[in-house]
């Protein structure tokens, strides 16, 4: 039985990268378990093992799943079928943060679902190349660090630390590289050498700029609309309007009190669209599968990026162009003038729990604008209550509920398959966050009906642990257990279950009234009493 045994339990650690455990070895496996195993519901869950059997290296149980998955490409307005240029691998890059001041949750919001993006990839079986970019030198920084007299690295420095420290609270999985543009000067300079070589660029009076009318399909991600027969005037400014479309710096010239490089091309500084068109290839080579971003990165800067990319390589620069809508506040924009951004520290602050802030996060599809409120982040607590709640009673049924599997009606079985094929429907549907939330919340539905009405058996609540966690890596919203109570409520709590066993009521009651004002919830089960935060 022991080719049974790896099929339910996994290999161990060492052994996830054997050679012999492939897709053929799972299928023939699953057969051998179906006609071994002596009760329905073992039968019925090995057939299931594809659907949930989580592991660190997807290449062991089944092949990359691309055919299904549709992602909205800008580049061609239309979803498309997910095809990696290299099988089994994806190069991506995500426009990361401007560190000219502290992040508000609408840029964290874009880093949150390219997370997920990545996570989804790898849980498909895909080995994802992940780059996000950090500019420290571009116009606002610049002006910023001036008006506090400190240089770059000084003034940027507090921004760059507060950025990882709001993701890893947020558990946004790091990305493989996070390069800063004053680190990649000269990959800049060198591709502006190539863009003039190509015959893209001219100068005046030390600047160089990107002459829009030399490249066929300028406007091609952005739609916009250039009049070809006109003088084209330039602009130095990183940010503009479509209205405004016309040559863009590449390289700035030298000026007074600005950061400067002596380079080939002279003395300056570079313009923000050429920064990450130097840092995404430099590090995911000159045709990469997807960049990621904000619809505001649109026009000029990805259109730009593709300008200048494809101007100095003559190749394809991205295939797939992923663009997440704008967080409105209210039903409002966030402005300053509104006092109405939110950084995640002040949500903290709040006294929310940040993992509450990354289900609200998430609960909207990231090409739907999502109305932020304080509301949605009580919706979100209670859903993760919700949540927790679920994977506590079947946790208890599991360890205290009859092990007979002969007597399972096979109900948990049905509710688990439609639960996976829900949940991946959804988001092989462009990244439907809340389409495999739906997915989750249905099933602890029905499966809180059948534990009402007993026909959850141990091995019936067995199975469903292992499908909740076979979703947990893509969305990371499960509590996390493991954190240890502070002493004195674990002193508390069994200061309560004492009282509540010697009948003492009142102080019982006292005692839990007391949790609850420190913000854990008790509840008492046939097995025992268990907690939750709230």
């Amino acid at each position: 039985m022991r080719d049974v045994d790896l099929l339910l339990n996994g290999p161990e650690p060492h052994q996830h990268r054997h050679p012999c455990l492939c897709f053929g070895k799972m299928q023939s496996l699953m057969s051998l378990a179906a006609s071994r195993l002596q009760n329905d519901f073992l039968r019925k869950t090995a057939l299931l093992i594809p659907l949930i059997y989580a592991s660190a290296d997807p290449l062991i149980y089944y092949p990359p799943r691309m055919s299904d998955l549709k992602l909205f490409n800008t580049l061609t307005r239309e979803k498309e079928t997910f095809e990696p240029l290299v099988p089994g691998e994806v190069r991506m890059y995500s426009c990361g943060p401007t560190v000219y001041n502290y992040l508000h949750i609408g840029n964290m919001r874009t880093f949150l679902w390219g997370d997920v993006l990545r996570r989804y990839l790898e849980w498909r079986g895909l080995h994802v190349k992940q780059v996000m970019n950090i500019t420290d030198v571009e116009d606002k920084i610049i002006r910023s660090a001036a008006a506090a007299g400190q240089d770059l690295q000084t003034y940027t420095a507090p921004y760059i630390e507060s950025f990882h420290a709001s993701l890893a609270k947020l558990r946004v999985r790091k990305a493989d590289a996070y390069p800063r543009a004053t680190e990649y000067i000269p990959q800049m300079v060198a591709l502006v050498q190539q863009l003039n070589d190509r015959g893209h660029t001219y100068t005046v009076d030390g600047s160089t700029y990107f002459k829009v009318s030399t490249l066929d399909g300028y406007g091609k991600l952005s739609r916009v609309e250039i009049d070809q027969t006109s003088e084209y005037s330039r602009v130095e400014s990183d940010e503009y309007e479509k209205e405004s479309a016309r040559d863009f710096v590449l390289w700035k010239a030298k000026k007074n009190n600005e950061p400067a490089w002596q380079t080939p091309i002279g003395e300056g500084r570079p313009g923000w669209h050429l920064e990450c068109s130097a840092m995404s290839m430099g590090l995911l080579g000159e045709t990469f599968d997807i960049h990621t971003g904000a619809v505001d990165l649109i026009f000029p800067h990805h259109e730009n990026e593709i300008a200048q990319s494809e101007g100095a390589t003559g190749k394809p620069f991205v295939r797939y162009w992923i663009h997440g809508e704008h967080l409105n506040i209210d039903q409002q924009k966030m402005s300053k003038s509104l006092g109405n951004i939110y950084t995640v520290p002040e949500i903290e602050a709040m006294g929310y729990d940040l993992l509450a802030l990354r289900y609200a996060l998430l609960s909207v599809p990231y090409r739907t604008k999502l109305n932020f409120t304080t509301q949605s982040l009580d919706d979100a607590k209670n859903a993760l209550s919700r949540i927790e709640s679920f994977l506590l009673r079947v946790d208890e049924v599991s360890r205290s509920a009859a092990h007979d599997a002969k007597h399972s009606d096979g109900g948990a079985d049905q509710l688990i398959g439609k639960f996976l094929t829900d949940f991946e429907m959804a988001m092989d549907d462009d990244l439907n966050t809340a389409g495999a939330l739906g997915a989750l919340f249905t099933l602890i539905r029905e499966g809180n009906i059948a534990l009402d009405e007993g026909r959850i058996l141990a091995s019936d609540a067995e199975g469903l642990k292992t499908a909740l966690m076979k979703i947990d890596p893509v969305l990371d919203i499960f509590p996390n257990r493991e954190a240890n109570l502070d002493a004195e409520v674990e002193a508390l709590i069994e200061a309560r279950n004492a009282a509540r066993k010697a009948r003492n009521f009142a102080e019982s009651d006292r005692l839990r009234d007391e949790l609850v004002s420190r913000g854990i919830v008790l509840e008492d089960t046939p097995g025992g009493t268990r907690w939750r935060k709230v």
